[in-house]
This record gives C-alpha cells, structure tokens and sequence, in this order.
C-alpha cells in the first residue's frame, strides 16, 4: 500500500504573514516531522498562488486581505518545509481546491492501492477543500486529516471543519 502526504499550503503568508495565526506557526515542526516519515517521492504541496488583481476577484471581494501574491516571500512555502518536497510535486491553484492535484493523485491510484493523508492550512478552507475533492475524484480510497498538523483561520473554525471531513466519512487522526 502507498501513503501519500499532501501538504496544504504551508505559505508564509498563511504563517505569520498576512494571513497568519500562532495556531498556524504551532505546527510547522508537526508538519515537518509528519513529511519526514514518508517517502519523499509520495509527498505533495499544494501553494495557494494569486495574481496582483486579486483583490479584484470574487475570493478578494469577500477575503479582501492581499496574500499569497505569486513570487513573493509570502507566497514561498516555509523554508523549514520548502526543500523536504520536490518542486515537481508541488501545485500552484488559484482556488481552494486543486483539481490538477486530484487528477495527479488520480493516476497514481491507478498503479495500486493507496492511502491520502493530509495536513496544512487553513483547515476550514484549503484543507477541507482538498479533502473533499479527493474523496469525489477517489470515493473508496482511505483519506485522513491529522488535525494536530492542521489549523484554521480560527479554533472554532478549525473544529467545525474537522466535524465537516468526519461526516464525509475522512478520517480525523
């Protein structure tokens, strides 16, 4: 059985950067940890990445806090994190979700059994996102969340979101 990681969003600026939270710098040494039990070839990331217009579109109209802007220092992944993945196996998206990243998964699917587990940021948004289009593209596959490597935008947020992945059947460790 293969396990694969995805590790969501683990950007400066979701951090301590625009976005960031101390429940967000809390755990960048679980998630660090976290990826160096896997096999590296078997880890991806996911990077929220946003043009200079972003508060021009619909998610700046309604998050109007400019983040994750391509090629700045708040859009890089942290450097703790950054060179444990391999640059092919990261995937910028503009949204929540990165349906690249579903059909990447997808295909490996296709070579054997696996298992998803995924940690990263922001719990109630990219990390449920995530989730839940994983489980629509793979409906029998075993996905979990490690809540202890995830956080929300709040602790109320984070827990709401947890409750959300359990009643589509992911597992929470």
């Amino acid at each position: 059985m293969r396990k694969i990681l995805i590790v969501i969003d683990m950007q400066n600026d979701f951090i301590d950067g625009s976005l960031g939270t101390k429940e967000a710098v809390g755990i960048v040494e679980d998630v660090k940890k976290k990826i160096l039990t896997y096999d590296k070839r078997d880890v991806f990331a996911t990077m929220d990445t946003h043009k200079e217009n972003y508060l021009d579109t619909q998610e700046g109209k309604n998050l109007p806090v400019s983040h994750c802007i391509e090629n700045t220092e708040g859009w890089e992944l942290n450097n703790e994190i950054a060179g444990l993945i391999y640059p092919e196996n990261v995937f910028k998206k503009p949204t929540f979700g990165s349906v690249e990243l579903a059909k990447k998964i997808s295909e490996i699917a296709k070579e054997g059994e696996i298992e998803i587990e995924l940690v990263g940021l922001c719990t109630d948004i990219c990390v449920v996102s995530n989730a839940l289009l994983l489980k629509a593209f793979l409906p029998e596959t075993k996905i979990s969340v490690d809540s202890a490597c995830c956080a929300g935008v709040t602790v109320e947020k984070h827990n709401a979101a947890l409750e959300t992945l359990r009643s589509c059947q992911v597992n929470i460790e």
